[in-house]
């Protein structure tokens, strides 16, 4: 049996698998759950603000800010092209937010010629009103089925923002026919992790390219749809998830300058069942540390500090959107071991870890964040 026939039957398991899961919630029999809030549309990201509160986004426009039992709506948000995979996703506080006031939130916009196109900004807050909003970084607007944005924002320990953008282009075809290179030309902004000052500005430190002959944005490239980052604490070294096509989920340790193939390479297959690439492996191609075959549905992830999950400290747990389960990854020697899922959940879409150590994970259909709570 060949390699295209071994994914294809994966996958089908994997969607058959998925398919008969519920959107309702199992728990663990070592963690119980307790679900913070409910109803909402789908609740792309979330972070914590000083004093046990905590900011989220909903896809389809709204930033929404949650002190003890109230949540409240803010306004001057910007305006969002809330359109296929597009909307208000990922959102950051600054790591020296007490000092600064800074929140980072990326979304999807139209451009000019009605294409969608994805946008960084920064604000602070007064009450439940939006201010200061800065727009600091910008795709171009060249995004025409509004799929793969990508979009997850993490700091590093020198406070460097990381941006995760997807391929978006007009389709996700890859191999020897493809039909979208934005991911291989570091000329463009999509398809990449962005590094930048938290101004917006370049760090002189970013990676130089032959195309380019300058520092720019990229800090690498080749990725397909990147909707987590997560950095290891003990190591200040940064991991995203990403998703593959038809199998191939990936899990990659993000390299200064690295090429992580898409759309020339994935363990994945073309959703019309051709074949991408035979492997991983090339010259001057970084591979996944780790990938899943049948998709999983990657999306946010963390790295897990402290001990108040004791044995879960220091693992990468990753949210499974097809699955509807959270993912636990072991990492030793930059080497992944996957263990037992967390839990199941429904759609997975993001996890957080609040500053008092406590998990959040954001679960769709309908959109609401659950607690989890170790027995």
């Amino acid at each position: 049996m060949n390699i295209t026939a071994k994914i294809t039957i994966m996958f089908l398991l994997g969607f058959l698998y998925s398919c008969n899961q519920t959107s309702g919630l199992t728990e663990d029999p070592g963690y119980k759950t307790e679900v913070v809030l409910n109803g909402y549309e789908i609740i792309w990201g979330l972070d914590f603000l000083p004093g046990g509160e905590f900011i989220f986004t909903e896809k389809k426009g709204n930033i929404y800010r949650k002190s003890g039992d109230v949540v409240t709506k803010l306004t001057g948000v910007p305006e969002v092209l809330s359109k296929g995979q597009g909307g208000m996703l990922d959102i950051r506080v600054h790591p020296d937010y007490s000092e600064n006031g800074w929140i980072y939130v990326s979304y999807s916009t139209e451009g000019t010629g009605g294409d969608g196109k994805l946008m960084l900004a920064r604000f602070r807050i007064d009450g439940d009103m939006i201010k200061d909003l800065e727009n600091i970084f910008s795709t171009d607007a060249s995004n025409k089925w509004y799929g793969h944005y990508g979009s997850r924002i993490e700091f590093d320990n020198e406070k460097h923002l990381y941006l995760s953008v997807g391929e978006g282009g007009q389709t996700t075809y890859a191999g020897k026919n493809k039909k979208n290179n934005n991911a291989q030309e570091v000329t463009s902004p999509w398809g990449k992790i962005h590094r930048l000052n938290d101004d917006g500005s370049i760090p002189a430190d970013n990676p130089v390219f032959e195309q380019t002959k300058k520092t720019t944005s990229v800090y690498s490239y080749g990725h397909r749809n990147p909707q987590g980052l997560a950095l290891n604490p003990s190591t200040n070294e940064l991991w995203e998830s990403e998703h593959g096509p038809k199998g191939g989920d990936e899990l990659n340790l993000i390299k200064k300058g690295a090429n992580y193939g898409w759309p020339d390479f994935s363990f994945g297959i073309n959703y019309d069942g051709t074949e991408i690439s035979e492997g991983h492996s090339a010259r001057s191609i970084t591979e996944p540390v780790f990938d899943w075959v049948p998709s999983i549905g990657t999306c946010g992830m963390i790295f897990v500090k402290g001990n108040k999950y004791k044995e879960l400290e220091g693992n990468i747990l990753v949210a499974g959107l097809v699955t509807g389960k959270v993912h636990r990854c072991s990492v030793s020697g930059g080497k992944i071991t996957e263990k037992e899922p967390v839990a199941s959940f429904g759609r997975v879409r993001d996890i957080a870890q609040a500053p008092d150590g406590t998990i959040y994970i954001s679960i769709e259909n309908p959109g609401r964040i659950i607690r989890l709570i170790p027995e």
